[in-house]
């Protein structure tokens, strides 16, 4: 017979299991888009403790529909050992560039990234960082639902040595620490310079050479590199996305750890000056 009681009670019991795990971390990434789900990945599975958060109650950001609602991506040659240590399934197309199911491959690297221990926090908006010592400390978590009822409730703070945004074209938690800290981010202008009209082979290739520190404690990668550092969008070829996501975990561990575990093949090459502006 089901109990409706010990339904209740496993839920929560094991959710605030995983809640409490939470509150001090190693690292903490803010988006579940593609470079989100591959950091935390690569991040969990050298045995660091990550959790992400994600304001949707979905992961994958916006590789789902694809080009246009038409379920399919497009990935660089140079990024398929990304692909092939989450176990995406991907066909050759021609000159260097392959395909893969958009739906196949968000749902891979969400089972991917958990599988290697990584904790996703879903219906959770980062709202604000936590400041400390001239560095980012932590974030500022609320429920995205109370946040679209437009209640007044207090959020709760989890501490993190490393933040990491992964929030996409909108830098939302970069953007935050500029706006409430007066920070200089290390950029061209020091502050958030906001994604640049389209231009897939530029905006590629500085999409992952920006990915980095921008302030103490606070990292960036993914479209949130590519919108803070003032490179153009890219569209539906997501190469540039699953190697930012590694090779910010690989930075990040150096952070913490003072080495590069991870591989370092497979970067796009750099941008020009003209084509990265």
């Amino acid at each position: 017979m089901i109990s409706d009681v010990m339904v209740t009670r496993a839920i929560t019991e094991r959710f605030f299991e995983k809640l409490s795990e939470a509150t001090e971390l190693d690292a903490a990434i803010v988006g579940a888009g593609p470079a989100g789900l591959v950091a935390g990945g690569y991040l969990a599975r050298a045995g660091k403790k990550v959790a992400l958060f994600e304001s949707k109650l979905s992961t994958g950001g916006g590789i789902w529909g694809g080009g246009m609602m038409f379920n399919e991506i497009v990935v660089q040659d140079e990024a398929l050992e990304v692909l092939d240590d989450f176990g995406i399934r991907h066909r050759p197309y021609r000159d260097g560039f392959h395909t893969a199911d958009s739906v196949h491959t968000a749902a891979a690297l969400a089972y991917g990234a958990t599988r290697e221990g990584l904790l996703v926090f879903n219906g959770c908006r980062v709202e604000d960082v936590m400041f400390n010592d001239g560095r980012v400390a932590g974030v500022v978590v609320l429920w995205s639902a109370v946040d679209i009822a437009g209640l007044h409730v207090d959020p709760l703070s989890f501490s993190a040595r490393i933040v990491l945004d992964a929030t996409g074209h909108d830098a939302d938690v970069t953007r935050v620490t500029v706006r409430k800290e007066g920070v200089t981010l290390r950029t061209e202008t020091g502050d958030v310079m906001g994604e640049r009209s389209m231009c897939a082979d530029s905006g590629e290739r500085a999409v992952v050479e920006h990915t980095g520190e921008v302030y103490p404690g606070l990292y960036v990668a993914g479209m949130a590199a590519g919108a803070v550092h003032g490179a153009p969008r890219m569209g539906p070829i997501f190469g540039g996305m699953f190697l930012s996501g590694r090779k910010v975990a690989q930075l990040i561990l150096r952070d913490l750890d003072g080495e590069a575990p991870l591989p370092a093949g497979g970067e796009l090459e750099p941008a020009t000056e003209e084509t990265a502006r």
